[in-house]
């Protein structure tokens, strides 16, 4: 016979006393305790709005406070103060705005260069659509990209008998589509890589909410940032830019085009728009960046004086909102606002907020540093995650997530003298590659290299001594590849702006066909030309501070009607209006020929025949159905594709001078490839060569330790005190030592008093080098103390608390 297990009332009483100390703090849920902040009314006013509901929204409810974005790039301080790093993919947004607005800014007024005949130079149709759609498909974080005309202001070349005739509306406009369900795609996952274009000027004449130009549109703040182009007395207001033009046939000519306002105008040459909810047509909540695009207007009247420049249309970029990280720390110095997520942290009063990336439109993304005169606890080895104090109960947020106060602060040292010579040799010692180190050319190939003497032999070589043989070898201007370690991420928005032209070209080269022939009155684009390449070319250097020269370089014969052909723009100076343009095809010696320069061989052995590897990419483009259509259609060859590099597929050079070339600096250089149809249109062929080129003065050293695999030729070259502190890069401090902080260890504590709680590398570094020098040095006194035990309370707590549970369970159990 089974025995039944009974409890009896004395043990019941037992168990819910037990019970009820147990659970004296605990929470029925996880964020009662957290008080609602301006993040959950903004993530309210998110989910509120859908695809069902947005067209019968007030206007207001489609838009967010301006103030829900902060820190946005301004091309003022750009080459001033550095850019956050989870704030890189707006600079990328800004800088491609800028780029296609250069671009149809000089092309549109390009035919002032050329004869002037009836006929138009304007490009068609299929280059708007897929310049829109190469700035897409190179850039994964942009997720749509426009051209935004006023009315009658466009015109086009892919209609019959339209010479000096002009669209009521033109809008390319694509943007990235999700292509889960779509039946190209078996597998039944988004690649990213399915595009949605079309003309949103094809519409009814009637129809206000179709029509981008009217208040009805309600979400065109885009249009209202630039458009119409009202201007008060004087019409030649628009900003001038200068081209010195040198041809393959070396004559030259300098072109002079009206473009966007400079950096140093107000408001500038970029505005920013509200986060506004895409409705109708992405269905998304995005941010955009708007810049003018300027044209001589109206055109061909036979009387210049009356044709004056005005902004025609605007270029659109836009990326999500939700990818875009928030600051939740308290305003501050580089939090002062205007921030709507400022102060919504759950840092305490002994910890302060530092912001860190990469977590886009969610709480957390920060960490709760020591304020000064505090230290973490000995059980604490780094700052806390701002994400685990968001997820924390009530009780684990009080009782954790503070500093400890430091009982101990030294004052720093007033005077200080020279080190021992013995304390010296052993500093020394650990950092032997001070000791009889060489100098000159051949501190770079030294197994053991020191940092200084490398950086010192990099600011010795100039234009003016490169090319002394006595001093430096070819060899010697060429620096080992990991030198420049940190290229591919610190200048990878240059290298995507490099491949979106090798992707448009790509695209052109394999969906247009100028042979094709259409019904109606509609035409095909016309082969590419050279001023289109040599606008494209422009506009990489014209749309990025950072890029020097850029050059795209053709294939011998694969450009229409030329042997050689290679656009090449460069500047001369940072901040300056006026830039170079030569054709390189005009240098066919030997050793000039940009054919046998190793990038260019690199790429087209790789690219020769085997084209597995690029990436595919889908097209759905709807076109008007002609001229004047109030609807689109789909294109003849509906869906299409095309096949082009990703940024993989590049390559990057080792880091050299270029003494010969026109960029007189240490230089660092990425080329993507682009490929196009055959003379049959039966199978790809390498086409050519989009390079950029970047100083590599403006490259952040990393001195930190690294992996074992990691190509950094300055890894582990920091002089933080290996015991007690480890070493933090900092951004922003360029191509020079102490280009990081030392923060303390577990168990170590900052000992002086002073606003921060580490050593920065740049004193560290100078101090070592007072040292190396045997002069006054406090670099002894650069490292961390050890900390104090914490106190035994909570211990003794436990226990008795333990002791006293104990009891309880054995006098309920053994009556």
């Amino acid at each position: 016979m089974w025995r039944k297990s009974v409890l009896r009332l004395p043990q019941l009483t037992c168990l819910f006393i037990l019970a009820a100390i147990l659970g004296e703090h605990s929470v029925v849920g996880q964020f009662e305790w957290q008080s609602r902040d301006e993040f959950d009314a903004v993530k309210y006013q998110m989910d509120s709005v859908t695809a069902e509901n947005c067209p019968i929204k007030n206007v207001n409810e489609l838009h967010m406070p301006e103030d829900a974005v902060s820190h946005l790039p301004d091309i003022k301080d750009i080459n001033i103060n550095p850019v956050f790093p989870n704030r890189t993919a707006l600079l990328h947004l800004h800088n491609m705005a800028l780029n296609r607005a250069f671009f149809w800014s000089y092309i549109l007024q390009a035919r002032f260069i050329r004869p002037a005949t009836n006929d138009t130079y304007d490009p068609g149709m299929m280059y708007y659509f897929l310049s829109t759609v190469a700035d897409v498909s190179s850039n994964p974080k942009l997720n749509s990209s426009a051209v935004y005309f006023s009315p009658n202001m466009s015109y086009t070349s892919s209609y019959r008998s339209f010479f000096n005739k002009t669209l009521p509306l033109f809008a390319p406009r694509t943007f990235r589509a999700d292509d889960y369900n779509d039946p190209i795609h078996l597998e039944r996952y988004s690649t990213l890589n399915m595009f949605d274009v079309r003309d949103l000027g094809a519409i009814s004449k009637n129809s206000k909410s179709e029509n981008y130009t009217t208040d009805y549109y309600r979400i065109n703040k885009w249009y209202q940032a630039w458009l119409p182009d009202q201007v008060d007395g004087r019409q030649d207001t628009k900003t001038t830019y200068q081209v010195k033009i040198r041809y393959a046939n070396n004559t030259n000519e300098t072109f002079t085009f009206h473009g966007p306002p400079g950096a140093d105008e107000v408001p500038g040459p970029l505005k920013w728009t509200q986060p506004y909810f895409d409705c109708g047509r992405s269905n998304k909540w995005v941010v955009g960046a708007v810049v003018p695009i300027a044209d001589i207007f109206p055109r061909h009247t036979g009387f210049r004086h009356i044709e004056y420049p005005t902004y025609t249309a605007a270029a659109v970029m836009e990326m999500d909102f939700e990818r875009i990280d928030i600051n939740q720390c308290p305003k501050g110095q580089g939090n002062d606002g205007p921030n709507r997520f400022s102060d919504t942290a759950r840092c305490k009063e002994t910890t302060e907020c530092e912001p860190i990336h990469g977590y886009g439109f969610r709480r957390g993304g920060y960490q709760c540093r020591c304020k000064p005169g505090h230290r973490l606890p000995n059980t604490v080895r780094r700052p806390y995650l701002g994400e685990i104090l968001e997820r924390a109960t009530s009780e684990q947020h009080n009782e954790n997530f503070h500093c400890d106060k430091i009982g101990w602060i030294q004052k720093q040292p007033v005077q200080w003298g020279k080190m021992t010579p013995l304390l010296r040799l052993q500093y020394l010692e650990r950092n032997s590659n001070y000791m009889n180190s060489t100098q000159g050319p051949n501190s770079t190939h030294t197994k053991a290299k020191n940092i200084d003497h490398i950086i010192s032999y990099i600011r010795s070589v100039n234009e003016h001594n490169c090319n002394n043989r006595a001093l430096f070898s070819p060899d010697d201007l060429v620096l080992h590849g990991d030198i420049g370690f940190g290229a591919e991420q610190q200048f990878e928005n240059e290298a995507r702006m490099a491949l979106r032209l090798a992707n448009f070209l790509s695209a052109f080269l394999q969906v247009v066909d100028s042979t094709e022939v259409f019904s109606g009155n509609r035409l095909p684009d016309r082969p590419l030309t050279e001023d289109q390449l040599m606008a494209e070319t422009l506009a990489l250097v014209l749309g990025n501070t950072k890029i020097w020269a850029a050059g795209t370089f053709w294939e011998r014969r694969k450009f229409p009607n030329r042997t050689l052909f290679a656009p090449y723009a460069y500047k001369e100076q940072l901040n300056t209006r006026k830039f170079k343009l030569e054709d390189l095809a005009r240098l066919n010696s030997t050793d000039d020929l940009y054919l046998k320069k190793p990038w260019y061989q690199h790429l087209k052995s790789r690219w020769s025949t085997n084209f597995d590897d690029l990436e595919k990419y889908y097209l759905k483009i709807r076109i008007r159905s002609e001229e004047y259509a109030d609807h689109t259609q789909k294109y003849e060859h509906f869906p299409m594709s095309y096949k082009a590099a990703d940024l993989r597929h590049g390559y990057w050079t080792r880091p050299y001078f270029d003494c010969n070339g026109f960029v007189k600096k240490w230089v660092s250089t990425y080329a993507a490839p682009f490929f196009g149809w055959d003379s049959l249109r039966t199978k790809l062929e390498f086409k050519g060569v989009v390079t950029v080129t970047m100083d590599l003065q403006t490259l952040d050293i990393n001195q930190c330790p690294g992996k074992y695999h990691t190509p950094n030729a300055f890894k582990e070259t920091n002089k933080c005190d290996a015991k007690t502190s480890y070493c933090v890069p900092i951004l922003g401090r360029g191509f020079d030592t102490g280009g990081y902080k030392c923060e303390c260890k577990q168990g170590y504590e900052y000992p002086f008093e002073d606003a921060i709680t580490y050593f920065d590398g740049q004193l560290v570094e100078s101090e070592f080098l007072n040292l190396v020098a045997n002069q006054a040095t406090r670099y002894d006194m650069y490292k961390c103390r050890l900390a104090s035990a914490s106190t035994n309370t909570s211990t003794w707590i436990m226990i008795f608390v333990f002791a006293v549970i104990t009891n309880m369970v054995t006098l309920c159990f053994t009556r």
